[in-house]
């Protein structure tokens, strides 16, 4: 299918704000971005060098944070030149990758997190049967699944949406969004819009899944203080994590395909529309990070080893 739209650059019209709030807001993400890179690389870095988290629940913590990094790529490099440029477009293929990374990580997180519930299920519900098959070749199914199955929902959307005659090139909001381009389309969309139910479909079937996983697991933590703990430990950060999720990408989906400019201030508009790429990306490894304590352990013996290590340098450089 040949791409007829004579677009080549699409303007986001997101980012009306004065000077002054330009350069607070790019003050605030120079902070943010960092501070993201830091914590899902340092979740990472402490997962793989230590052999004893080599377990399901900590290999799917470490794809999260991976998936973190990924998703942020595909927003704030491209945000943070967008706050100091007077002119905010974004090319035509580049607008379609942005599409492509932003949202099959968003989707990739909604497949980790079902896989997850899958790992915490059989942990919880199924101990004496959880190893016979949570093996090393299930767990690479899962991970090959968490990322296999969004790279290949996102594929079909892009490619439709490459197919469309534009008639405009603004786009209303702070990045390229699939449904945004398809509103631009001159001609129906009908298929366009099918595909999409169907992928919101799956994914919502995904989301009740693991809401049946934690009613499941929550009657069988309630059975004893150790379950119960377990349950609090393991579960509660991952439910956390989904239930922001959930609702940062239901606003997301439902504004853009129904909503009016009147219902919402454009602050408003633009926060809820890039929360899921704010929140979750500090919120899991910091939760997970905190209440695992594996992790927790870990990590507080990597930052005390560094810190007594540059203390005993401090005498050789003096």
């Amino acid at each position: 299918m040949h791409n007829l739209s004579r677009v080549s650059v699409f303007e986001l019209t997101g980012l009306n704000f004065t000077s002054e709030y330009k350069y607070f807001l790019f003050s605030l993400t120079l902070l943010c971005y960092p501070f993201i890179l830091m914590v899902n690389i340092t979740v990472i870095y402490v997962i793989v060098i230590n052999k004893h988290l080599y377990e399901p629940m900590y290999i799917f913590l470490c794809n999260l944070c991976m998936n973190a990094l990924y998703g942020t790529l595909g927003f704030y490099p491209k945000f943070l030149y967008d706050l100091l440029s007077d002119h905010h477009v974004i090319s035509y293929l580049g607008c379609l990758v942005q599409v492509f990374v932003i949202y099959s990580s968003a989707l990739c997180e909604f497949s980790t997190l079902t896989v997850m519930a899958v790992d915490r299920y059989l942990a919880i519900c199924r101990p004496l049967e959880y190893h016979r098959i949570m093996t090393n070749n299930m767990v690479i199914m899962c991970i090959v699944f968490s990322w296999l199955s969004p790279f290949l929902c996102m594929l079909v959307l892009v490619l439709l949406s490459s197919s469309l005659t534009l008639c405009g090139s603004f786009i209303n909001k702070l990045y390229c969004e699939n449904w945004s381009i398809v509103k631009l389309s001159c001609y129906s969309t009908m298929l366009n819009n099918v595909v999409g139910y169907i992928i919101i479909f799956v994914y919502f079937i995904h989301s009740l899944f693991i809401m049946c996983s934690y009613i499941k697991l929550i009657g069988t933590s309630m059975r004893s203080k150790e379950e119960r703990s377990k349950f609090m430990q393991t579960c509660l950060p991952h439910l956390l994590s989904l239930l922001n999720v959930t609702v940062a990408l239901l606003f997301d989906v439902m504004f853009t395909r129904y909503g009016t400019t009147r219902n919402f201030s454009q602050d408003l508009r633009n926060f809820l529309a890039i929360e899921f790429l704010v929140i979750p990306p500090i919120l899991n490894p910091l939760i997970y990070g905190l209440k695992l304590k594996k992790i927790r352990n870990q990590l507080m013996r990597f930052y005390h080893r560094n810190i007594i290590r540059d203390i005993g340098d401090m005498p050789r450089q003096m």
